[in-house]
């Protein structure tokens, strides 16, 4: 497997983001997968996981607000991403290996008593991971995500952005994500989230993510994220919606998720001002919610 890894000097001088670098290989053939990991190594764990096309960066904010609060934050960049390797051919990529790599790194940091974090392909990964580990994972906080099977409806808004990954001979990173943030991202943001791509080559991954979202039952994912569903339709541990109200691609998916998973009744769950990245338009709110979720576990 041809893989790229984009130089450090890419990564000089980000706003926001002082986190020292860490690194775990995962997979075979071996890759480097890198994480941020803040906060007290004995504190409850928060795995934050991002989505499509962004990285670590994009819990920057929210970051410092668990940690303040005692906890340990691990927030990986997926593989194609950040400063993780990043394999060279689309058909690199497939779902499965995506959740195999994270499911590395959770073993190799022997992490437990997880909270997990997730929007967007973090939802899509994080939650098979959380019902195929359940005894790794204590409770989830979901954003703008879901865990499709094939079987579900897709918005006209998410059909346009697969069709343009596919075809588009632009693919302007800092652009989707500003698209996708209703708070104007500054010069240094958007130059923080075109960081690790700096060529075609380096946007495999990017790329490919779309296309891998299940759309049919005979999708290769499909029946592996609906047995997830049968762990998730028994999950009695605390689950946490925390959607926005300005997501055109995944409004409605906090409705969905409450009639099916029991973790959902009398949580608190909020609603979050913001577009499709709820982490740029409202971190520390999202952050305080985690927070508390960890806290009523506590009392």
């Amino acid at each position: 497997m041809e893989f790229l890894r984009t130089p450090a000097h890419r990564f000089l001088n980000l706003p926001d983001y002082p986190f020292a670098p860490h690194h775990v290989q995962v997979g075979s053939p071996a890759l480097r997968m890198h994480y941020v990991d803040e906060g007290p190594r004995n504190g409850p764990v928060v795995l934050m996981m991002h989505g499509e096309p962004s990285w670590s960066y994009l819990y920057r904010h929210m970051i410092p607000v668990c940690v303040k609060a005692g906890q340990r934050v691990i927030a990986p960049d997926l593989i194609g991403f950040g400063k993780s390797d990043k394999p060279t051919r689309i058909t690199d990529y497939t779902y499965a290996r995506h959740v195999a790599w994270v499911r590395d790194l959770i073993v190799q940091l022997n992490l437990r008593d997880i909270t997990l974090v997730c929007q967007d392909w973090g939802s899509l990964i994080g939650l098979r991971l959380a019902a195929e580990n359940e005894e790794r994972f204590a409770r989830i906080a979901l954003s703008n995500g879901m865990l499709p099977t094939g079987e579900q409806h897709f918005p006209a808004a998410f059909k346009m952005w697969r069709t343009f990954a596919r075809v588009s001979p632009w693919f302007p990173i800092s652009g989707i994500l500003a698209v996708g943030t209703r708070r104007t991202l500054t010069t240094r943001e958007r130059a923080a989230y075109d960081a690790p791509f700096p060529t075609a080559k380096h946007q495999a991954g990017a790329r490919a993510f779309p296309a891998l979202v299940p759309s049919s039952l005979a999708d290769p994912a499909s029946a592996a994220n609906i047995a997830a569903w049968e762990v998730l339709k028994r999950w009695e541990k605390p689950f946490l919606l925390a959607f926005s109200n300005g997501d055109p691609i995944t409004r409605g998916g906090d409705g969905y998720v409450s009639e099916r998973v029991p973790g959902t009744k009398g949580q608190p769950h909020v609603t979050l001002r913001g577009g499709h990245f709820v982490q740029e338009d409202s971190p520390v709110e999202f952050a305080t919610a985690v927070n508390e979720l960890i806290a009523r576990a506590a009392r």
